[in-house]
């Protein structure tokens, strides 16, 4: 019988080979073993959240932030679920508290720009885009084809920092 860690290892090279079903499968079997494994919590919500199951991964971030309310990738990744379901404020929460760890991530900042302008904080989310650009130049290409801004691309506002 393979190891938890053997098992992991094999779920991960599912998930590398591009088979995120079997990987699913596997770490399922961890949990099974061994309910609360922080990494396998953490890789079973990703591939739910990747697989558009977006209620089910936050759940298994919600059962890996009660074993370690601080671990960022459960924040983030929650966040992005509570996003995709159109919960904006529930999801600037978990980025706000992403932050207090990452004050300077681009990506957590990227994220609750996306939000804030999804919650019509126009202004507020232009100004963290603003900034993130100056940080780092990919993420002018990214804001343009980004569905989250569509509402705000005929804004001059939005234009100056993109264009």
């Amino acid at each position: 019988m393979q190891s938890i860690d053997e098992l992991f290892n094999s779920g991960q090279i599912a998930l590398n080979l591009g088979s995120p079903k079997k990987a699913l499968e596997i770490f399922t079997h961890i949990l099974n073993l061994q309910p609360d494994h922080q990494k396998a919590l953490l890789k079973k919500a990703s591939i739910l959240g990747r697989l558009g199951r977006y209620k089910q991964s936050i759940a298994f971030y919600d059962k890996a932030l009660e074993n370690n309310p601080e671990e960022l990738l459960a924040l983030i990744n929650k966040g992005l679920a509570l996003h995709y379901l159109g919960e904006y404020q529930n999801a600037l929460d978990h980025y706000e508290k992403a932050l207090i760890q990452k004050p300077d991530s681009t990506t957590i900042l990227y994220n609750k720009a996306s939000s804030l302008i999804r919650l019509d904080k126009t202004k507020e989310g232009l100004d963290i885009l603003k900034c993130i650009i100056r940080i780092d130049f990919s993420y002018k290409s990214k804001a343009v084809h980004d569905v989250d801004f569509q509402a705000i691309r005929h804004l001059n506002e939005f234009k100056k920092i993109v264009l």
